[in-house]
């Protein structure tokens, strides 16, 4: 049974994908990811593995320790300065991570955990999310957010984290790709002042620098004036809609070649 014990998304987040069949398609990335909940892609298949919190490099390494691997691997770009959850990557990667014997209590609780808490569907909130794109953007002031967001962003310097971890990335994409999945990178927007932080401008130089190749990255098309950020950083609801369903454009391109 999976670790549906505590309400811990990211353990529940791992153990689904450990334990149901290997999708087509995975997303890992860190918190800014996270908001493109599954329900909002129309793409049958598809897996969001993104850590919120954590580093896009722990999803890729747990997808890459797998014995099977999905068709595309999608991984997030903006945080590359935060470590890999190494503790993580061991319990995820092991073949034994549940005990040989069975645990009644345990057993009984996870499903009904995963009873009350199971995943929607697209078909479920399709009609919800046609509604909530077609409303106008959000009018909440979110200066304070941005400016907090701002002052954290330039004081930080990722210049050496972001190095090794690109580093890292370029090895876990060449094995993976040996193996036959494909890996594309991704970019999501920020608001207007976070774009240009010290944070997020250094990290895009390195990242672009080590991934220069246009068809290793996913483009994400979008009418900016339409999104909105929560913090500057993290995009709304209907924003997150308006990306995820961007994404899908661009991921059938890529996957008819054109």
């Amino acid at each position: 049974m999976p670790a549906a014990t505590t309400r811990d998304g990211t353990l529940v987040t791992l153990s689904r994908y450990l334990r149901e069949p290997v999708p087509d398609i995975v997303l890992v990335g860190s918190s800014i990811t996270f908001r493109l909940k599954e329900e909002y892609f129309a793409t049958p298949g598809l897996r969001n593995l993104a850590l919120a919190g954590g580093s896009p490099v722990t999803g890729l390494e747990i997808v890459a320790k797998q014995p099977r691997l999905p068709g595309v691997i999608l991984v997030e770009a903006n945080v590359l300065a935060r470590p890999t959850d190494a503790a993580l990557v061991k319990r995820y990667s092991r073949g034994d991570i549940e005990p040989l014997f069975f645990r009644p209590v345990r057993a009984a609780v996870a499903a009904y955990e995963q009873r009350l808490h199971a995943p929607l569907t697209h078909e479920q909130v399709a009609l919800d999310l046609r509604r909530l794109v077609g409303q106008p953007p959000g009018d909440f002031d979110n200066r304070v957010y941005v400016n907090h967001a701002l002052q954290q962003f330039n004081a930080e310097d990722p210049t050496d984290v972001v190095q090794f971890n690109a580093k890292r990335v370029e090895e876990l994409i060449r094995l993976v790709e040996q193996r036959g999945a494909r890996v594309l990178l991704f970019e999501l927007p920020y608001a207007e002042p976070i774009e240009g932080s010290r944070f997020a401008a250094t990290t895009r130089e390195i990242v672009h620098a080590a991934f220069p190749d246009s068809k290793r990255w996913l483009p994400i098309e979008v009418n900016r004036s339409e999104l909105r950020w929560a913090d500057g950083v993290h995009l709304d609801e209907r924003s997150a809609v308006i990306v995820t369903q961007a994404m899908e454009r661009a991921l059938a391109l890529a996957r008819t070649g054109k």
